[in-house]
């Protein structure tokens, strides 16, 4: 039985990113960089205005302002609306209509917000002196053409998607989403259109037939559900001889020492190479990682619960490796348990919690329910898994422990903070 921690690391040594491809913007959003982004135009592409008013030259309003003119007056001599450009550029004692992100007319130096004047059509007066050089988005302000963008391992979300397109870029080279098998297996086990009342009280919903592909999904992979294998080892041979072409494959069920859970049998009889088989862990404890034909191999256990658990502790690391990611695991929190808690066996527990934010800033936490392998409601209640350490048996209220979030937010709000 090999430690929680060693597990995960045997598992991650054997993960490479998967290889570059290109794609298309529209659908790069949550993919991972493989290589720079690198930009094809300037950004702005002209020194434009940030505000609507009107494009000056400040040198005529402080000649006439200290000529004892408290109210500078200007000729305007065009509109310039955005998308379009000045038809010259600007002289002495002039002013240009101007709107938000239009060009700026050569020769002007400043836009005055058209607050800040008559809103004159003929000539304008300047009321304020405040936007004297200001208000103009100088070209390639956010970026230069050639520049670099972003460098490769950098996931690209909304802000990125807004940045290459405005650098007309077209397409990236990612690393690809990775393809994922599926396969759930036993013979109490039926999918959800076959739960008819004739069923009813003979077999159960395979639950992990929805919760993994979820879960994959969740990560960033392509899910390949591959159905449910009976307790009949060529059933399982079956399924797993259509795993060709998969980055992983994800079984459930199967990898524990009873006399139908031939999992492990039939993958070493197609070849399958056995890195481990059983974690120091509860709940997740009979789970298998190997090869199969190269394809990488993650064998949880069938209970609901210890397979959620065994893949956010093995299998998401692994899927964000394969996109690309350098931050593989979600960073653990500093909790304080708001009850007792006791464990019987020393393993390393991962149990079912609910954490929230003290009024200090610190997080608490409370279990979620019944932490029963059955009661897979507990971990629909859960927002983090609590971990118990091996050697900490027992552990009154109070007592700091580490928590993994189930999620990227920890805890939402009902009214935003600042007032």
């Amino acid at each position: 039985m090999i430690e929680v921690g060693d597990a995960s690391a045997k598992v991650l040594r054997a993960i490479r990113a998967l290889p570059p491809v290109s794609v298309d913007l529209a659908r790069a959003s949550g993919l991972v960089l493989a290589e720079p982004g690198v930009a094809t135009t300037t950004s702005p592409p002209w020194d434009n205005s940030s505000m609507d008013g009107y494009a000056v030259r400040s040198s005529d309003i402080v000649l006439r302002n200290s000529g004892g003119n408290s109210t500078p007056s200007l000729k305007v001599v065009a509109t310039i609306a955005a998308g379009g450009f000045a038809p010259r550029p600007l002289g002495a004692g002039e002013a240009m209509r101007i709107m938000t992100g239009a060009p700026i007319p050569v020769g002007a130096d400043s836009v005055i917000r058209i607050e800040d004047t008559d809103r004159g059509a003929d000539r304008v007066a300047i009321k304020d002196l405040r936007d004297l050089q200001k208000n103009i988005r100088r070209a390639g302000e956010d970026f230069l053409e050639g520049a670099t963008l972003f460098d490769k391992g950098v996931e690209i979300r909304a802000a990125h998607l807004g940045v290459l397109a405005s650098a007309g870029v077209r397409s990236v080279n990612v690393h690809r989403r990775p393809r994922i098998a599926v396969i759930s297996s036993g013979d109490e086990l039926v999918e959800l259109d076959d739960f008819t009342d004739e069923v009813k009280g003979m077999k159960i919903v395979s639950s992990n037939s929805w919760t993994l592909p979820a879960l994959i999904r969740d990560a960033g992979g392509d899910v390949i559900d591959l159905g449910i294998a009976s307790d009949d080892p060529e059933s399982l041979r079956a399924k797993l001889k259509n795993t060709d072409g998969c980055d992983l494959i994800i079984t459930s069920a199967g990898v524990s020492v009873g006399d139908l859970d031939n999992v492990r049998a039939v993958f070493s009889e197609l070849g399958g190479e056995l890195v481990f088989w059983k974690v120091r862990m509860r709940p997740g404890a009979p789970m298998a990682f190997g090869t199969l034909n190269g394809i990488p191999w993650l064998g949880f256990s069938g209970n609901p619960v210890s397979a959620m658990v065994s893949f956010e502790v093995f299998a998401r690391p692994v899927i964000r490796k394969m996109l690309g990611h350098s931050l593989l695991h979600r960073a653990l929190v500093r909790v304080r348990i708001e009850e007792s808690i006791e464990t019987a066996a020393a393993l390393t527990h991962f149990l079912r919690a609910i954490i929230t934010r003290t009024d200090d800033g610190s997080y608490a936490a409370r279990l979620a329910g019944s932490q029963s392998s059955a009661v897979l409601s507990a971990m629909a209640r859960a927002n983090a898994l609590l971990i118990v350490p091996a050697q900490a048996r027992s552990n009154p209220a109070g007592t700091i422990l580490d928590a993994l979030p189930l999620t990227d937010v920890i805890s939402m709000s009902e009214r935003f903070a600042i007032q």
